[in-house]
């Protein structure tokens, strides 16, 4: 695969971790915003603390965590508050 087809790739795995987690979840991300706006800052630091935990060679604390999961959970938690923001400026 080219580096555009690795692209298309990961946005749809994005997107389908999204739909299966918020089914699972029951849209918590959306509530816990709701209580507190900016927890998108709460989320990306933990998981850019994992990601440094992992890229230093420290001990995983969650098993079969991996560089790239933690990356894609970044990814997705970026878009799910780019989500947020556009279905707050639609709904007025």
């Amino acid at each position: 695969m080219d580096r555009i087809q690795i692209h298309e790739a990961k946005c749809n795995e994005l997107h389908t971790t999204y739909v299966i987690k918020n089914h699972d979840y029951g849209d918590s991300f959306a509530k816990t915003r709701a209580v507190v706006p900016n927890a998108i800052l709460v989320r990306l630091h933990d998981k850019l603390n994992r990601l440094t935990t992992l890229m230093t060679g420290e001990a995983a604390m969650v098993k079969d965590e991996s560089i790239d999961d933690t990356l894609l959970d970044l990814a997705n938690y970026a878009l799910m508050e780019l989500v947020e923001r556009e279905a707050e400026r639609s709904n007025g």
